[in-house]
């Protein structure tokens, strides 16, 4: 995919393009009209990598494009990019140009920042990193007023923490979030509030207990977990579930119970086909689930989550790929109907569009 053009005019157009394919592809299915979220047009995300271009002594940000892969471009500005990373994006950069001992033989930045203002940035180099790396990398980290790791191969140095700490208001609510170097976290903070919001709308009157597959750090979590008596929630990262503890204890909930298992574990275990150590301390029987909530990679759902699926009163699908959300609710089309959609525009310019639908059981009546 060719290298993304930032242009604020043409934002609404090429929304209204992806939301129109997405009511398209949907047709069959009986599709209520989405809602939809907006980005901001520019300085949206909270996540940014670059490789760095060596060249006549000098060290410049750069991406490739996918139709001339071998070909650096220099990015002076990525107007993608929230306020906090395009204002540390030259001056780490005057900082790297200064000091050999930093810039030597680096490959890569990445940079993570929060909406409450925290900063983290990863140095990726083909080089070990000695002592006075270290003692640069501190005066830089203290400069530039940020969390600043070095890696190599087989090498982490942490200066200061491997980890910020998000925090915004949602629903009357002052949700924190650990997020750690390396794990997922979304990247467009103000439409991930809006999904966050969305799911509570949806979910709000459901009661009984929540089923969660796929909760990564506990972003849904820790939104919906007041909404449910209990909520049983499963990820495979380790370092996603020990996230999610920490988020669970910042944010004051006691009714989540978080299991290192895949969906397909979850799925054996509640169908009783196969017992789990992990699962142990986990009262299976004493649940009951009302609502099973999946947010899952680009693959979507695997035929034991699509079986499991069938059995729940309600489903709320969170997908970051239209086309394979598309198969897995048609495959549910026999036992439950859409009652709501939205569409939330993650990544603007591209053709990527997160979407959500709310599944309900069908009635007897409505299957005969």
């Amino acid at each position: 995919m060719p290298l993304t053009r930032f242009i604020p005019a043409e934002y609404a157009n090429h929304l209204a393009e992806k939301v129109a394919q997405f009511k398209a592809d949907f047709t069959a299915l009986a599709l209520p009209e989405p809602v939809v979220h907006l980005s901001t047009p520019l300085n949206y995300r909270l996540r940014a990598e670059f490789r760095m271009w060596h060249q006549d002594n000098q060290v410049h940000y750069a991406m490739f494009d996918s139709d001339e892969p071998k070909r650096p471009v220099i990015i002076e500005q990525f107007a993608a990019a929230c306020e906090l990373i395009c204002a540390a994006m030259p001056r780490l950069r005057e900082a790297l140009e200064a000091c050999e001992t930093l810039k030597e033989r680096l490959f890569q930045v990445n940079f993570l920042a929060t909406l409450s203002g925290e900063l983290m940035i990863t140095l990726i180099y083909h080089r070990v990193l000695d002592e006075a790396w270290e003692a640069v990398a501190h005066k830089l980290a203290a400069r530039l007023k940020v969390q600043l790791i070095g890696r190599s191969r087989k090498q982490k140095i942490v200066i200061g923490r491997d980890w910020l700490l998000e925090e915004f208001e949602l629903n009357k609510r002052q949700l924190r979030y650990q997020q750690v170097e390396g794990a997922f976290t979304q990247p467009n903070g103000g439409v991930n509030r809006q999904m966050l919001h969305w799911a509570c709308q949806q979910t709000q009157a459901l009661g009984g207990d929540l089923l969660e597959l796929y909760c990564g750090n506990g972003n849904f979590t820790v939104a919906l977990a007041p909404l449910f008596e209990r909520v049983l929630a499963t990820e495979v990262s380790k370092s996603s579930v020990a996230a999610a503890h920490y988020n669970l204890e910042a944010n004051g909930l006691k009714n989540v119970s978080i299991v290192r298992m895949s969906s397909d574990e979850i799925s054996n275990a509640l169908a009783g086909r196969r017992e789990f150590n992990r699962m142990k301390d986990v009262a299976l029987n004493t649940y009951r689930f009302s609502t099973l909530l999946v947010d899952p990679p680009r693959s979507g759902l695997d035929a034991a989550t699509l079986e499991l699926a069938r059995g729940f009163e309600h489903i709320l699908y969170i997908s970051c790929n239209p086309q394979t959300l598309l198969e897995n609710v048609t495959a549910l089309q026999t036992t439950h109907v859409i009652i709501a959609a939205a569409v939330f525009d993650q990544f603007p310019y591209t053709h990527h569009l997160e979407c959500g639908l709310r599944l309900m059981r069908r009635r007897v009546e409505d299957t005969e």
